[in-house]
């Protein structure tokens, strides 16, 4: 039977080949003007060295995106590139632009983007904004690999994934192998442990996004909740006041409140308050389940004592593929997202790797 399979597998995989090779000269053409309008509407010129902002086409609608290319950028020359994952529910001046400017600064073409419904990315024709799925982060990523594959000066394209971006970025990888090589920082790949917390937990948390759901679709209005319970006006001390752990609430709190280094009132199109239904998406961890199906080379950096390092450990446990692992004394989960000297370690690993 194996074999029989086999034989019927390699003629469907005989008649395909056939069928593209005998694509007539007017379908040909055909694709070179739609590949060619893609890259005329999706890319914005001239690029310069540093920052350039730029769109792409996904789910029909135009992403808001940063391309970092290094300085001397010369688009006759061709470099690797890399795109980037954020941590939920951040926007591209958040992570992406820190990584970005500092993988730029190592030589990579760096790509940062507003996820759909998500900072100045649109949300689809009849949804709201701050939508944050999981599948879809997905298929963006996929969007994002395909924009920068049609860039004549990058010859190779890895991904980077923050936080929750580990697990886009794993997931991502899993069937699409245009990206040659992965990295996550504090990355939420294997959150099961960390997220489901008990039925006592995670039963009230799926009970409110699906009564969030319907309230949204009965009603055609977005419902918005703040998921840390950090909205955008508390203070610090407010904050650290009502929660179960002060420590990483005061951590949090210094990057995403209201004075955080990256809070509402430093970028301006963030928010920490998110549609209601979110948990719905976000108690999937993809990338964990599919850890063994993962076959690019893997950079796994995380700090020892983060309370998320399971989230790293226990995908690392499962990973079967070529993969290295930087483990870090002295950095928390959140140390990652802007301190120097956390940031200068985790993205001079991120070059030294995806430059072997």
């Amino acid at each position: 039977m194996k074999n029989i399979l086999s034989i019927i597998c390699a003629a469907a995989l005989f008649v395909s080949c056939n069928q593209k090779q005998n694509t007539n000269e007017s379908q040909t053409k055909a694709l070179a003007i739609k590949t060619e309008h893609v890259k005329t509407k999706n890319t914005m010129t001239p690029l310069k060295a540093g920052k350039n902002k730029v769109t792409f086409t996904s789910f029909g609608v135009e992403l808001a995106a940063d391309l970092y290319l290094p300085e001397g950028f010369d688009p006759n020359k061709t470099y690797k590139a890399i795109v980037g994952a954020s941590p939920f529910p951040q926007v591209k001046e958040q992570i992406p632009e820190t990584y970005g400017t500092e993988m730029a600064k190592r030589g990579f073409v760096f790509l940062g983007f507003d996820y759909l419904g998500m900072g100045d990315s649109p949300a689809l024709p009849g949804e709201h904004k701050k939508s944050r799925y999981m599948f879809r982060l997905i298929e963006n990523t996929w969007d994002a690999v395909s924009y920068l594959g049609t860039l004549p000066f990058v010859e190779e394209i890895n991904g980077l994934g923050v936080c929750q971006g580990g697990s886009i970025i794993a997931s991502a990888a899993v069937t699409d192998h245009r990206i040659k090589k992965i990295a996550t920082v504090s990355g939420m790949m294997a959150a099961d442990d960390f997220q489901w917390l008990g039925r006592e937990v995670t039963d009230p948390m799926i009970a409110a996004a699906n009564a969030s759901m319907q309230k949204q679709y009965e009603t055609g209005e977005p419902d918005y909740v703040a998921p840390f319970g950090l909205n955008d006006e508390q203070s610090l001390e407010e904050f650290v006041a009502t929660a179960a752990y002060p420590e990483m609430a005061a951590e949090s709190y210094n990057y995403y409140g209201r004075d955080g280094v990256k809070g509402p009132k430093a970028v301006k199109n963030f928010s920490n308050m998110h549609i209601g239904d979110q948990a719905m998406q976000s108690l999937f961890s993809i990338g964990e389940a599919y850890a063994d199906k993962i076959v690019q080379p893997t950079l796994v950096v995380y700090g020892k004592t983060a309370p998320t390092a399971p989230c790293s450990t226990g995908f690392i446990e499962k990973l079967t593929n070529e993969h290295e692992v930087l483990a870090l004394d002295g950095f928390s989960h959140v140390d990652f997202y802007y301190k120097p000297e956390a940031v200068k370690v985790s993205t001079d690993a991120v070059a030294e790797f995806f430059n072997k």
